[in-house]
């Protein structure tokens, strides 16, 4: 009895720590810190990153857990997701309700008290639009709920340039709309990967609702689009020429990654999934990092 105790507690450790989704919570404090230091003019304020980064990273746990908490069923069915949290039995839906309600309203609280009212309504929007419009209605009726869902995936970098700006300007936009068609072939080469999974969940996501070859269509058409997208914060006066030779670079071997897989019969290729998560990494980093020169 003492041995499934401590197996029991191993389990149910296990289940917390991978419920808020810890990889998904990584890029938004890294596309969070590009809108801090951007948005401080090259400057880092530690007062305002610490508690825009802790709202951040506390409203992104929370929202990936109440996630979990309403794919719970169709977790239960897709191969890829069954040895999640609530699917596997490590935590109780109840419980993750509990947990993903009170990490939103920590992050909500914080975000009002330490860092500003318009960095809390970017962050309450967020979390309305992926939880509520998404992951509740959008995702189970139509292909084009990740155009919707992508809002609010992008909206980390607006909150952090807010937050330390003091408000919205160009420059925050463009990291928005980076992330905005940052985000479409992400998520698409990963459908494509589990299509047979979402269909069997009844999920109408754009590879199961539209098929391979117009999702292959669309990958390449988005990431082609990255090329001028990557070019606009060199060209509003964000960054320098570092950034722009080596975010072009990261971009044609993109397109290149993405046009292989185009023309071959392959209905899936997870490089191109990988390499945009190596690629958003490095971009920003590269924005950050020329910045200073400016």
């Amino acid at each position: 009895m003492a041995h499934a105790g401590v197996w029991l507690d191993k389990k149910l450790f296990a289940g917390l720590m991978i419920l808020p989704k810890p990889g998904i919570v990584a890029l938004v404090i890294v596309s969070g810190i590009t809108g801090l230091y951007l948005g401080g003019h090259g400057v880092l304020q530690t007062r305002i990153a610490f508690w825009t980064l802790l709202g951040l990273g506390l409203s992104t746990a929370g929202s990936a857990v109440l996630n979990n908490f309403i794919d719970r069923d169709i977790d239960s069915v897709m191969a890829r997701t069954q040895g999640r949290s609530l699917p596997s039995g490590a935590v109780s839906a109840s419980a993750a309700y509990f947990i993903g309600t009170g990490l939103v309203l920590v992050s909500l609280i914080i975000m009002k008290i330490a860092v500003g009212a318009q960095a809390t309504l970017l962050t309450g929007m967020a979390v309305f639009i992926y939880v509520i419009l998404y992951s509740l209605f959008l995702k189970r009726t139509t292909p084009f709920a990740t155009h919707i869902g992508g809002i609010a995936g992008a909206m980390p970098p607006l909150i952090g340039y807010a937050a330390a700006h003091g408000s919205i300007d160009v420059h925050g936009v463009v990291l928005f709309l980076i992330i905005v068609i940052w985000q479409q072939p992400h998520f698409w080469s990963l459908a494509l990967k589990y299509r047979e999974d979402y269909a069997r969940a009844g999920v109408p996501n754009h590879a199961v609702a539209m098929g391979v070859a117009a999702t292959k269509r669309r990958i390449m058409a988005y990431v082609a689009v990255h090329l001028p997208m990557m070019a606009l914060p060199y060209q509003v006066g964000m960054a320098g020429k570092w950034y722009l030779a080596i975010a072009m670079a990261m971009t044609l071997v993109y397109i290149a990654l993405t046009a292989r897989f185009f023309f071959s019969d392959r209905d899936k290729d997870l490089t191109i999934f990988h390499f945009s998560n190596i690629y958003l990494v490095v971009v920003f980093g590269s924005m950050i990092a020329d910045a200073v020169n400016l």
